[in-house]
């Protein structure tokens, strides 16, 4: 393909996200009266499908892949294509689909859905920049394209107190985060006299045989690169900067509660594998005092321990999932704090994370649409108010199932052997506690996302009259729900694929 085609169609599904997303405010904002509410949900999945579809062929082709010439460079050098940011892309319109596709029922009769359209494929144009970027400059301007996108969705029901208080909430804490993270790239720029990802790791290396008095740099660049970490650790929803997830996972339209807890995250991770792997390389940060590693394996321990913890002791499930997708982001954050200088494992430990964030877009973003679907019918947000549910929906609850058994680890659902994956990676590179700490969380879970299953299958309802609300058969709605499932399921047998290919991907970095 790459011998064919001219170079910037490596860009191809980046741009048909964008694409879309402008046609879609092209059409609301000229021809209003032409469209619909399912013209721009069909259109809106097209479009992410189109996406994905270009990224399995550019994988499949073997794009970016070191068999096929390398990773193609862009724009000087500012934009690098390979497989794993084909990886992560593949993730976000995956994801995009799910939500658009839900979002049609969901937003059935508000007055401007396709305002929800266009927002979702700009920021999820906003994440494929992101896994392309090869710049820190880039990285930045990715960040921003998916963060104001994201804080006018979270709010985006204005006659609902709590999706604006939430919004709000997002809105400052992230403008916070965003200036902590400039700053840090500013430090990094001062200390290494670039932003392009590659140069900073080559200046980086010589800081610490700097003989010439200005073996200051090495602070400021620390300083540069502990701000940088605190910008992911605000995206990942990681603590101690998670606290607004919840907020803005419980205040947002469950769809958008999907789209954040699943894509999003996975745009924070794409930064902190390509950004600490590329510009901040283990060795040479190691040997200037800069041990990112160790802040990372606290930060996932706590992330993992306290997400969970949290997790358990919530009644609402909407509010669960938030706290659980806390301890998932402790999980995949094992792909950067179980890395070590010269590791032989360090490809697999970090493919391995990455094969975990794909299982968790689909499993992730099932559950918040089954939330979603629980919203429509209006049957309230806590366990107790899910008692029955199967007796009126059982595939939905089925599907619910799945989501929860795959999110806590058991076999033999995919989230079981994703996380066996990252686990075993982590002790195979040294790190045997990591993997500890992550198996008794994955243990704790089990006790949360059972309860679900419970209340689904197994408890009573409060009274006769309690599921009368399921009324309504939302299509399309029941059709990503269902498919979400499928996917969960169907990347059992495919997980071969799709580890060799995320091990792949990130062998290719170091």
């Amino acid at each position: 393909m790459v011998n064919t085609l001219p170079q910037v169609t490596a860009l191809l599904p980046v741009l048909l996200l964008g694409f879309t997303g402008l046609a879609l405010l092209l059409v609301d904002t000229f021809r209003p009266d032409t469209r619909s509410n399912t013209s721009m949900a069909v259109v809106s999945a097209l479009g992410a499908l189109a996406s994905l579809a270009a990224t399995v062929w550019f994988v499949a082709s073997g794009t970016g892949s070191g068999d096929t010439g390398g990773a193609i460079l862009l724009f000087a050098d500012a934009v690098k294509v390979d497989t794993m940011a084909l990886f992560f892309t593949a993730i976000f319109a995956s994801v995009t689909s799910l939500v658009v596709v839900a979002a049609h029922d969901y937003f059935h009769d508000h007055p401007n859905p396709a305002t929800f359209y266009s927002l979702t494929l700009f920021a999820a144009t906003g994440m494929s920049l992101l896994a392309v970027a090869n710049s820190l400059a880039v990285v930045f301007v990715a960040l921003e394209m998916v963060s104001l996108p994201s804080y006018v969705l979270v709010a985006f029901l204005k006659q609902n107190r709590g999706s604006v208080e939430a919004g709000l909430k997002y809105f400052l804490v992230g403008a916070l985060s965003s200036a902590i993270f400039l700053f840090g790239i500013s430090l990094v720029y001062a200390a290494t006299g670039s932003l392009m990802l590659g140069e900073v790791a080559g200046v980086l290396g010589d800081i610490a045989s700097d003989t010439d008095g200005i073996g200051s740099r090495s602070g400021i660049a620390g300083l540069g690169i502990v701000m940088i970490l605190g910008g992911v650790a605000f995206k990942t929803a990681s603590v101690p900067f998670h606290f607004w997830a919840p907020e803005a996972y419980e205040g947002a339209p469950a769809p958008v509660s999907a789209f954040l807890s699943s894509a999003s995250k996975a745009a924070g991770f794409v930064v902190a594998f390509r950004v600490f792997t590329e510009a901040f390389p283990v060795g040479a940060s190691l040997s200037a005092n800069i041990n990112w590693v160790l802040a990372f394996g606290i930060l996932a321990a706590v992330t993992m321990t306290l997400g969970n913890f949290a997790a358990a002791v919530q009644e609402e499930v909407k509010r669960m999932l938030a706290y659980s997708s806390i301890g998932h982001a402790g999980y995949a954050l094992i792909g950067v704090a179980a890395l070590s200088a010269d590791g032989s494992g360090n490809g697999a430990v970090m493919g391995a994370a990455m094969a975990h964030l794909l299982v968790y877009g689909f499993m992730n973003t099932g559950a918040f649409l089954f939330v979603a679907m629980a919203e429509r019918w209006d049957v309230g947000r806590t366990f107790e108010d899910y008692a029955g549910l199967a007796e009126r929906a059982p595939v939905a609850s089925t599907a619910m199932a799945v989501f929860m058994f795959s999110l806590a680890g058991l076999p033999p659902f995919a989230g079981f052997f994703s996380k066996y994956f990252l686990f075993m990676g982590a002790i195979d590179n040294g790190f045997l506690w990591l993997a500890a700490i992550g198996a008794v969380n994955s243990v704790i879970s089990l006790y949360y996302y059972s309860r679900v299953v419970k209340a689904l299958f197994i408890d009573d309802p409060a009274s006769p009259t309690a599921l009368d609300a399921i009324d309504v058969r939302p299509t399309a709605l029941y059709a990503a729900v269902v498919f979400a499932a499928v996917a969960t399921v169907l990347l059992l047998p495919g997980f071969g694929p799709v580890i060799e290919t995320a091990e792949a991907a990130a062998s290719a970095l170091f």
